[in-house]
């Protein structure tokens, strides 16, 4: 198989898993809390990234890496998965499926605010329009298509999903600067927010053993949402010709979550959703666009010289 085609193959894979995840959460708290979730999910996902790791044969690094080396992605743990997936689940289980999970594809925009802020990177009036739409898009979703009104559907629910794309953006930027691999900052990141959940359970829960639909749903999580599908879109960007076709594939999974939450958890899809979203994603590609387009800009004024 020509190695684009592969990269296709791939990327649509791990976009398949991850539009389940919608379903999956909101099904899996019917029978487990959010905070027992997320314990046994990141120890799933520990697991796996540890198998990986012992089967291409860079578990050994992990005892080359000196102390300040673990810091960073000790760190990044506190972000992600500890506190990312408490607001998120959190969000959750207040939320029908098909608002929280749209609400949390907002992140590409909280992304960009943050590169401005923290990156210094410089952003045109067009590219904040488009954003501008995206916003528009939320608004829509969270008042279920009357924005003038700005009654929120749960306002909780909503500030907490939204709050979310805020903790996954703020690990984005730390974690781009650390150029450790990967797949070994996954694996620190899993047993230290493993243990961190362990502990926030011991002091502000009793610990349970999940019933067993429970428990089913937090090892699918930690395998698809945290272990093995990162893992496959990471060898899809790795064969893919051109990152940016494959990267825009993303966009799919949350028409495609939709309809699993549909058809998986019953939920009647509104149609201010849906339009929202079409807004929310409309947005963020004409940003993507609007700032490829100055970087070719800028390449072109450089050759010119």
């Amino acid at each position: 198989m020509h190695n684009q085609n592969k990269a296709y193959t791939l990327a649509l894979i791990a976009i398949g898993f991850w539009s389940t995840i919608g379903s999956a959460f909101k099904i899996t708290l019917r029978h487990i809390d959010f905070m027992h979730l997320l314990l046994f999910a990141s120890l799933t996902a520990a697991i796996v990234q540890g198998a990986y790791l012992l089967f291409t044969n860079k578990f050994k690094i992990l005892f080359q890496l000196k102390f300040k080396d673990y810091l960073s992605p000790v760190f990044a743990s506190v972000l992600n998965p500890f506190l990312y997936y408490l607001v998120l689940l959190r969000a959750y289980d207040i939320l029908p499926a098909q608002e929280a999970g749209t609400l949390n594809y907002f992140w590409p925009v909280t992304l960009v605010l943050f590169s401005m802020l923290f990156l210094k990177q410089k952003v045109r009036l067009k590219s904040l329009a488009a954003l501008g739409i995206s916003f528009f898009g939320i608004v829509w979703i969270s008042t279920h298509g009357n924005p003038l009104s700005l009654q929120f559907s749960n306002s909780l629910g909503v500030l907490l999903a939204l709050s979310s794309t805020i903790v996954w953006s703020l690990f984005w930027i730390i974690n781009m600067k650390n150029p450790m691999d990967d797949s070994i900052k996954l694996f620190i990141s899993f047993i230290s927010g493993f243990i961190l959940i362990f502990i926030s359970i011991l002091l502000f829960e009793t610990p349970v053993w999940p019933t067993y639909y429970g428990f089913l749903g937090a090892v699918y999580f930690g395998i698809f949402e945290m272990g093995i599908t990162f893992l496959i879109w990471l060898r899809a960007l790795k064969y893919t010709e051109n990152t940016a076709t494959i990267s825009n594939l993303v966009f799919l999974s949350p028409f495609i979550s939709l309809i699993f939450i549909h058809f998986v958890v019953g939920e009647e899809i509104l149609y201010s959703t849906f339009a929202g979203l079409i807004l929310v994603v409309a947005g963020i590609l004409l940003q993507k666009y609007f700032s490829s387009a100055q970087k070719r800009q800028k390449l072109s004024n450089l050759s010119s010289k």
